[in-house]
């Protein structure tokens, strides 16, 4: 199955989230939905040599044999609320008029798992924190950190409740990559009458004004209503500042060549960025 939406759900507060902006995406992009629970069995029992030194061989040696047994239970265990998260997950698309959703679960780590199934995926959604992270609201994952950096396919990464997205904005750096992300939201099945903003970063230019006035042109050619700004300052601030002004209720980045939109997305300041946005951000890639 190609070009379809994956869902990456666990028994994290964000899975139902997960759920309700994967089926709007699913039936806004007329796409096929897939959810996916990864197994990841890693023990974190201490190592077998930090045990040999504690223990006479014999009883080291049937401590270990039960360590083993219960990795075992707990790996069956896991499969098993797993399955049930994904059934779960599907009726709840269901009911959200999504037809035949699939569900697969997988053994690995979750980016693993992702890097391999990637090829078959239009969109993939997450949340914004896993069921390992840490529940404090400025934590980001690790995992969600990673799939940023080495997937190749657009992220949407959602909070624990969904809101349909009426307004978007998008921030742009005029780039021929950022031209061809505001090509792809104005013609894309998944925003169609949403009302979008462009925020451009930077001190007011001639040259940054037009690169506005291409983006918003663009976008109303497309018949979308279309408005935005240029404002100095950090990335992340100007962002996080214009989507409270204007209710923005989700947000549009991309790994745009090396300008500072880059360095925000591929840099120490990704998960500032990520952590502080209480609404959904998309990814392109």
């Amino acid at each position: 199955m190609t070009d379809q939406v994956l869902a990456a759900i666990d028994g994290s507060q964000f899975s139902e989230g997960v759920c309700d902006y994967a089926a709007w995406a699913s039936l806004a992009m007329d796409a096929p939905l897939t959810f996916v629970h990864v197994v990841d069995n890693h023990s974190e029992v201490p190592e077998e040599q930090n045990l040999s030194g504690n223990l006479r061989f014999g009883a080291r040696e049937r401590l270990m044999k039960e360590l083993s047994e219960l990795d075992e239970q707990r790996a069956k265990v896991n499969r098993e609320q797993g399955r049930l998260m994904l059934e779960a997950a599907k009726e709840r698309a269901i009911e959200d008029g999504v037809s035949d959703p699939v569900t697969r679960q997988r053994n690995g780590t979750l980016v693993e798992s992702l890097l391999e199934l990637e090829k078959e995926v239009r969109l993939l959604v997450v949340g914004k924190r896993g069921e390992t992270a840490h529940q404090a609201s400025s934590h980001l994952g690790s995992n969600l950190e990673r799939a940023v950096r080495e997937l190749h396919r657009p992220i949407l990464m959602v909070p624990k409740t969904f809101k349909r997205p009426e307004k978007i904005l998008m921030a742009f750096d005029g780039s021929k990559t950022a031209r061809k992300g505001v090509e792809m939201l104005a013609r894309s099945p998944l925003f169609a009458g949403t009302e979008c903003h462009v925020l451009i970063v930077g001190a007011e230019t001639a040259e940054r004004r037009s690169e506005l006035d291409w983006a918003l042109s663009t976008l109303r050619e497309a018949g979308h209503q279309a408005e935005g700004a240029i404002r100095a300052g950090e990335v992340d601030e100007a962002l996080q500042s214009y989507e409270k002004e204007h209710s923005i209720d989700l947000l549009v980045m991309g790994a745009y060549g090396h300008s500072r939109i880059r360095h925000l997305l591929v840099g120490s300041t990704t998960t500032a960025m990520l952590r502080g946005s209480r609404i959904p951000v998309l990814i392109l890639r």
